[in-house]
């Protein structure tokens, strides 16, 4: 399993580091990393996150049709954002996802940490569709998402991966610099 968690590290850094820079090839990379993962969750009881990672390959698939899509001939999918109350929302279905998760895995399976494992998998699921829909709030969404990882990959001595999201978390910081400033240059130009 230490062969396929480091490839999954690897290959799921290189794609979040595509992301930041808004590159096509984060989604094809990431299909590498999340096939490994979900096999090396299985071997870990972490049920939610392997559940996670079946679901980020439908999205790395989505995510790679999505930004190939150009709106208008020679222009890339744009960077948006979401009103407070939108974020409001997206919030409380995490808050009540998490619960309703956690619950039915602690109840039904021998789940690790299942409240802490439904949380990065519900708010997983939401910062996903974000970041597919070019979401600038994905990175806020994704800084909490991988310090509650960090954690539950370090009690779970899945130390690799616990390295991989604190490195992630710098990512989430450069990630939300680099889109910010693009969305940010975007309003400036104007249509001829």
């Amino acid at each position: 399993m230490v062969f396929l968690e480091a490839l999954a590290a690897i290959a799921g850094l290189l794609s979040v580091y595509l992301v930041t820079k808004q590159n096509i090839w984060c989604w094809p990379i990431g299909l590498v990393s999340v096939v490994a993962a979900a096999i090396v969750f299985f071997d870990s009881f972490l049920y939610s996150d392997m559940i996670l990672h079946i679901y980020f390959f439908g999205m790395n698939v989505y995510g790679w049709i999505h930004w190939s899509k150009k709106p208008v001939e020679g222009t890339a999918l744009p960077i948006s954002t979401m009103s407070l109350f939108q974020n409001g929302l997206w919030l409380l279905a995490a808050a009540v996802g998490t619960l309703l998760w956690g619950y039915t895995m602690s109840s039904n399976t021998e789940a690790s940490f299942p409240y802490g494992d439904a949380f990065t998998t519900v708010a997983s699921f939401i910062a996903q569709w974000f970041m597919a829909q070019k979401k600038l709030e994905n990175w806020l969404y994704w800084f909490v998402i991988d310090v509650v990882a960090i954690s539950i990959y370090a009690m779970k001595g899945l130390y690799l991966f616990s390295i991989q999201y604190f490195i992630f978390l710098i990512l989430c910081v450069v990630g939300y610099r680099n889109w910010k400033n693009d969305l940010q240059s975007s309003k400036k130009v104007i249509p001829a």
